[in-house]
């Protein structure tokens, strides 16, 4: 393949385009081949493979990773690996940093510093261990590969990545080894993506190469139905949309980031999720298909340790509650089940729930919003609640879904406080103590465990 190949994305319907070496997108070949039972791909051109911190933890399961890459190269693809730091690695990092910094929250810039070096020893050791396996590997941090995000320090964003360095690699018949879950500001600060990043890093790279799939690799067989440390009847999914999978990632669960599934929706990017212990097919994560929304919920999913957050006597004028949250926004807080109540003197009182990481962040944007709204405006936090949410594409077509939910937990005894809707999901406030009981209620409540023909 010529060194100036170059790479398009998507054309004006959504479908994958056509490379210019003659390949088919991704896109086109999942529409064209994608079944209910999936078939382990074989000799598809161009795989992008990522491997989590379970999967990498010490020297065996490195070279066990080694074995699979090796594989999936020999069965004549080209290869591309992300790689998360080594098992712990990340929670001993921050550990030692709370350790150092006893009293004040660590800089984020010198934290992301030092988060990053996780990565960096996994990418060097995976290109050892393929090379003493006999075959030729290169390593590549973030910055090295042009992996250029914001400098939001802790939670970046990517914003563009320079593929020719792995392209001209991928060329010479080598595999590329990259570090996930970091990259450089354009100052050339280091950043990371925030927890679950490395996914990020996995489709970017799988939508900017025009991969034909992203191989997920990580402890559990797939997507589950809810987890499955919790709800032992979960079953595993063959098939969700990028929809699905997007709110279940938002509304808990941990196997994907979002932005790693907001990536693979706008560049047509299929995922499978797999074990990397074993060679079972996993879950394909895809474009919505018109048979989907015949299962009305396909999963079920928590949220725990989140913080509702309520300014009372806010004024009730206009354009008032966008400077609330733009200032909010200004400090990349997600925040997320707003609820305005307008009271009788004209005032409001405005609430929403953030994730507890974030509260140290949000209390002095709380504060100076209190002050620059008038004597009047109070804050509140309320901790220690959970959400609990079911999510379906069926949801569109079919009544009765919010009845069923909210009527099992009723019958169990667990108090709804808030409850936020959308076209494919209904999420539920609850207090965290009732948490893993309702994600087991809910899940019941719609006979997840069984497979819909």
């Amino acid at each position: 393949m010529p060194p100036d190949r170059r790479l398009r994305f998507r054309n004006d319907r959504g479908v994958s385009a056509r490379r210019s070496d003659g390949r088919e997108g991704a896109a086109a070949r999942v529409v064209r081949g994608m079944v209910a039972t999936i078939i382990r791909p074989t000799a598809m051109g161009l795989i992008v493979q990522k491997f989590g911190g379970t999967s990498v933890a010490d020297a065996e399961k490195i070279h066990r990773a080694a074995r699979r890459i090796i594989a999936a190269k020999t069965a004549g693809n080209q290869v591309a690996v992300v790689v998360s730091a080594m098992g712990d690695t990340t929670d001993d990092l921050i550990e030692l940093a709370k350790s150092v910094c006893k009293d004040s929250p660590p800089p984020k810039r010198e934290m992301d510093q030092l988060l990053a070096t996780g990565e960096q020893v996994t990418i060097a050791l995976m290109a050892m261990a393929i090379h003493a396996q006999g075959h030729e590997a290169i390593s590549f941090t973030g910055g090295q590969i042009g992996l250029v995000t914001d400098n939001a320090f802790s939670k970046a964003r990517i914003q563009s990545i320079n593929k020719q360095r792995i392209l001209d690699q991928l060329d010479h018949g080598k595999i590329v080894i990259v570090a996930g879950f970091q990259g450089i500001t354009p100052e050339g600060d280091m950043t990371t993506l925030g927890r679950g990043g490395s996914n990020a890093t996995l489709v970017a790279l799988g939508a900017v190469l025009a991969a034909d799939v992203c191989e997920n690799y990580t402890d559990v067989d797939g997507i589950y139905t809810a987890d499955p440390r919790i709800v032992k009847s979960a079953r595993k999914i063959e098939r969700i949309s990028y929809d699905e999978m997007l709110e279940l990632s938002g509304l808990g669960a941990s196997v994907l980031q979002t932005r790693a599934v907001e990536f693979a929706k706008k560049y047509n990017v299929p995922i499978h999720v797999r074990n990397s212990q074993n060679d079972n097919a996993g879950t394909w994560i895809v474009a919505e298909t018109p048979n989907m929304e015949h299962i009305v919920v396909s999963g079920a999913a928590i949220k725990k340790n989140l913080v509702r957050v309520t300014l009372k006597g806010v004024p009730d004028h206009p354009g008032v509650a966008a400077r609330i949250f733009g200032q909010i926004a200004e400090h990349n807080i997600v925040v997320d089940d707003i609820i305005q109540n307008v009271l009788d003197d004209n005032s409001a009182n405005i609430s929403f729930t953030v994730e507890d990481g974030d509260l140290h962040d949000i209390k002095p944007a709380v504060d100076k919003l209190c002050k620059d709204l008038g004597g009047k405006t109070t804050a509140t936090y309320q901790s220690d609640l959970a959400k609990v949410s079911v999510v379906g594409v069926g949801m569109r077509t079919h009544t009765g879904v919010a009845q069923r939910m909210f009527r099992a937990l009723a019958e169990a005894k667990v108090n709804i406080q808030n409850i936020t809707t959308s076209e494919i999901k209904i999420s539920c406030i609850i207090a965290k103590e009732d948490a893993n009981k309702a994600l087991q209620i809910v899940h019941d409540a719609f006979e997840l465990e069984k497979a819909k023909a």
